[in-house]
């Protein structure tokens, strides 16, 4: 767990974490292009960021103490951490980090979800700027026809969706989010959500 803005904010925290999980994506793909050479297996990482407001200070007993932060947003980012691997993602931010943003990103959002133990629904929003045209070819054209289809998504227009992810597929066959939307429109249209559906996803796991 990396703290950003503890004890005192830079103004520029939420920038300063997204740009080193971003790093971090970077240096691992230049490690894993060692381990191949060495004939060992890639390695796959998840990063959750999260911006909230949180207790920070040495806690614990007189016997043992240590500097750490606790709260709804600490707990939150170990969501999104989770999240990653059923989105087949490595960088999912909050909402809330999402807003705070000062520099341009490569993002899309990806989901509105509820996470375990919480009411509220959250947005959360994949960080791209790690990738390069042989990880994820035709980036920016993918993403608008992602966009495309998650608008028609949210408007249970499920024909209409599956027709833009399809083509983002197209152009790029491994955009796993891609992928996972497309299945869950094709179970839409055989068998549609209730009427009260608000297109937010629960997570049951942690």
């Amino acid at each position: 767990m990396a703290v950003f803005g503890a004890p005192f904010s830079s103004g520029e925290d939420a920038d300063r974490a997204v740009k080193t999980g971003v790093d971090m994506m970077r240096v691992l793909r230049a490690f894993n292009q060692q381990r191949m050479q060495q004939s060992n297996g890639p390695i796959d990482i998840g990063i959750g960021i999260s911006t909230d407001e949180v207790v920070s200070g040495n806690i614990g007993s007189l016997r043992r103490m240590d500097y750490t932060v606790i709260g709804d947003g600490v707990n939150l980012a170990s969501r999104l951490e989770s999240a990653n691997k059923l989105y087949k993602t490595n960088i999912l931010i909050s909402e809330l980090t999402f807003n705070q943003l000062k520099d341009n990103y490569i993002f899309r959002e990806i989901d509105v979800i509820r996470v375990k133990g919480k009411s509220k629904p959250v947005g959360v929003y994949e960080i791209l700027d790690f990738h390069d045209e042989t990880s994820f070819p035709h980036v920016h054209e993918v993403l608008e026809c992602y966009h495309a289809g998650l608008t028609a998504y949210r408007q249970r227009k499920w024909e209409e969706s599956i027709r833009y992810f399809k083509e983002a597929l197209h152009l790029n066959e491994f955009d796993r989010v891609s992928q996972l939307y497309l299945k869950r429109c094709e179970y839409y249209l055989s068998t549609p959500p209730e009427e009260d559906w608000d297109g937010v996803w629960v997570m049951e796991s942690k």
